[in-house]
């Protein structure tokens, strides 16, 4: 795989109630990825990238939201989130990654 690809498809994690749960119960990382990116590709980063070990990679396309300002009607952008299942003994802390 090619490292540039790798480094520019995961966009970032996913800060939530739902995702903080998930992290919790399943040992899984939810994030939000390039929209072209297949599970295979995401596995591969999320591995060279964090040094990991990764189990299982499930992938949610997101629709865009309908938004109106006055009468001007918008939409916003679909993207795509994935659930990445970690093994056992691994786990990603985003917050040393960006030191």
């Amino acid at each position: 795989m090619n490292l540039e690809r790798l480094t520019r498809i995961v966009i970032g994690p996913i800060v939530a109630e739902k995702s903080s749960l998930v992290a919790k119960n399943n040992n899984q990382v939810v994030l939000k990825v390039l929209p072209g990116a297949n599970k295979l590709e995401i596995r591969h980063a999320v591995e060279t990238l964090f040094d990991v070990k990764v189990l299982a990679v499930t992938t949610v396309n997101v629709k865009g939201k309908s938004k109106r300002i006055g009468r001007i009607l918008g939409k916003c952008s679909n993207w795509k989130k994935s659930y990445v299942t970690l093994a056992n003994g691994y786990d990603i802390n985003f917050l040393s990654k960006l030191s």
